[in-house]
C-alpha cells in the first residue's frame, strides 16, 4: 500500500504565500514514509524536472496536478497533460478534457464554507468527478467532511484523504493508502477502482489556531509584499482512526 497525499501547496504557488518549498516538502514527506504526492498549485502546474528527480531519489512518485479554478470553484486535476489541465476554465472544458485524457478529477473540501468550494456544483456536474476529498481541516466538533463522505457513498465514489497543505506542519495527520504500484497513472486508476483507505484524525484546536494564524499572517504579507520573481513556479501558463459513519 502506498502512503499518498494528493493536495499540497508550496512556495511556488502563484496565489498563496507559503513558507515551505516543493523541495522541503519532498524531504519532509520522505521522512514520514510517503510514497506519492501531488503538488497542486493554484492555477499553475509545477513542471520542474529536478523536483521529479529529487522525489524519485527519495522513493516518492510525484503525480502531476493542479488546483484549477473552474467557473469560480476549485477542482483538483491530476495526471492530465499540462496543456490540457490549464485549458480547463469551465465544466464543459473539463468534460472535454476527460474525454481526451485519462486524468483523475477530485472535488476538494467540497462542502466547506467558501465561495471557491465546489458545493452545489457537485450535484450539477457529478459525472465529472472521480473522487471526493476528506480534508485535514476538521475537529471533533467542527466537521464539514462527513457531508462529503455521505455524498460520495451515495454515488459509489471513493473518498481520499488529503492535507490541503499550506503549512508543512499539516502533513501526516490525514492521508490515503492506495493499493497500487508507484506510478502516477496506476495510482489514479486504483483510486477510481476504490482500492483506497483513509487515515485521518481530528486536528487539535491549538494546532488549528496556529495553522490558521499563519495563513492569515502570510495572507497579509502577500497583499503588501510582491512575490520575488525567483519564487514563481516553473509551470505551464499520523495515527489511523475510523471515519465517522457517513450513513
Amino acid at each position: 500500500m502506498l502512503k499518498v497525499d494528493l493536495h499540497l501547496h508550496t512556495s511556488e504557488d502563484p496565489a498563496d504565500w507559503i513558507g515551505h518549498s516543493a523541495g522541503e516538502l519532498i524531504d519532509r514527506a520522505a521522512e514520514l514514509g510517503y510514497h506519492a504526492l501531488a503538488i497542486t498549485l493554484h492555477d499553475a502546474q509545477l513542471e520542474d524536472r529536478r523536483l521529479f528527480d529529487r522525489a524519485r531519489d527519495r522513493g516518492i512518485t510525484l503525480v502531476p496536478g493542479v488546483e484549477r479554478t473552474v467557473e469560480g470553484r476549485h477542482v483538483l486535476l491530476l495526471n492530465f497533460p499540462a496543456r490540457e489541465s490549464m485549458a480547463v476554465r469551465s465544466f464543459a472544458d473539463l468534460a472535454r478534457a476527460k474525454r481526451r485524457s485519462n486524468g483523475l478529477v477530485i472535488a476538494p473540501h467540497p462542502f466547506f464554507p467558501g465561495r471557491s468550494c465546489v458545493g452545489d456544483a457537485l450535484d450539477r456536474h457529478a459525472e465529472l468527478f472521480d473522487a471526493i476529498e476528506w480534508s485535514y481541516f476538521w475537529t471533533r466538533s467542527i466537521d464539514f467532511n462527513t457531508r462529503a463522505a455521505r455524498w460520495a457513498a451515495a454515488r459509489g465514489l471513493p473518498l481520499v484523504g488529503n492535507s490541503d497543505m499550506h503549512d508543512i506542519r499539516q502533513i501526516g495527520r490525514t492521508f490515503t493508502l492506495v493499493d497500487a504500484p508507484p506510478d502516477a497513472g496506476a495510482i489514479c486508476e486504483t483510486i477510481r477502482q476504490r482500492r483506497v483507505e483513509i487515515r485521518t484524525e481530528p486536528v487539535p484546536y491549538g494546532e488549528l489556531v496556529r495553522i490558521f494564524g499563519g495563513l492569515m499572517i502570510r495572507g497579509k504579507v502577500k497583499r503588501v509584499q510582491p512575490r520575488p520573481a525567483g519564487d514563481r513556479p516553473r509551470s505551464h501558463a499520523g495515527p489511523a482512526v475510523r471515519l465517522p459513519d457517513p450513513s
